[in-house]
């Protein structure tokens, strides 16, 4: 089922502009905690995941890891800050 849904959502991320082989897709359970934190026992069938983008390779086993390996946007800091006031 996860590599049917990986697939599907592959497809779904490439058609609106993302680079599937930049996402990280982790099978988790949040019910039993599976994956989150840290590798669950539960699914020895997953070998893990890896990311390819321009600034180099990012591999991990659980969710917490995927979420560390995102890379924050980059920021023009040689401009002035812009606050929206509502």
């Amino acid at each position: 089922i996860f590599e049917e849904i990986k697939k599907e959502v592959s497809s779904y991320i490439k058609k609106i502009g993302y680079n599937p082989a930049a996402v990280a897709f982790v099978p988790i359970s949040g019910w039993h905690g599976d994956n989150m934190l840290e590798v669950s026992a539960k699914m020895p069938w997953f070998k893990g995941w890896t990311v390819e983008r321009k600034e180099g390779k990012a591999e991990g086993k659980c969710l917490i890891e995927a979420l560390d390996a995102i890379l924050p946007p980059t920021r023009p800091t040689d401009k002035a800050l812009r606050l929206p006031l509502q």
